[in-house]
């Protein structure tokens, strides 16, 4: 989808859009998470949306799909993860990777997977498979909601108020910034590994 087809929804439909992108993005229909939240930043800077009422759709959004997810992992279980889950992105390998760090890190995962996409969708039905106790799960999930909002939103914000950032090239922005998180994690791992080695 592209910016400006998202920007007539947002336009068309007001901030509950925002929601639902956010609610799908999270239990693992493919939606642009991090663009729209960037994107949303821009819209505030330029007085065209409220900030609080952003925040709030997005996080309601992130969060009630975390909770979803939590709940379809819970009380449907592990087959039905497995049986439905390549639709939404979670194939088996996937899974059973997630699973073994899971259980050493869940916590970590559920407070920064929003951060990796595939984690932010896989974390939720995993917690529920393994019984993750619920009232962590969700003060986590709430405030791992809040710690990925609130800056990627403020970047958009920030940038627009001080570059002319033409709104076609926020995918762009989106995928660079997945890109340097990701080089980061690789030059973290090889530095980490040398180390080991010496």
């Amino acid at each position: 989808m592209d910016i400006s087809t998202l920007l007539s929804y947002i336009q068309s439909y007001g901030y509950g859009i925002i929601f639902v992108f956010l609610f799908l993005g999270i239990v693992g229909i493919p939606a642009p998470e991090e663009s729209l939240l960037f994107f949303l930043g821009m819209l505030i800077s330029h007085h065209q949306l409220a900030w609080a009422n952003c925040f709030l759709v997005s996080w309601l959004g992130a969060t009630i799909g975390m909770i979803a997810g939590y709940g379809m992992g819970r009380f449907l279980g592990h087959p039905f993860v497995k049986k439905y889950g390549k639709y939404v992105g979670i194939k088996e390998d996937k899974w059973e990777r997630a699973s073994g760090l899971f259980h050493k890190y869940g916590k970590w995962f559920v407070l920064f997977g929003f951060y990796l996409p595939g984690v932010r969708q896989i974390s939720p039905y995993m917690a529920g498979v393994i019984r993750f106790p619920f009232p962590l799960f969700l003060l986590l999930a709430s405030i791992g909601a809040l710690l990925w909002i609130v800056p990627i939103m403020s970047i958009g914000m920030f940038l627009s108020q001080h570059l002319d950032i033409p709104i076609a090239s926020v995918p762009l922005i989106g995928a660079a910034l997945f890109l340097l998180f990701l080089a980061a994690v690789w030059i973290k791992q090889l530095v980490g590994k040398k180390q080991f080695e010496n």
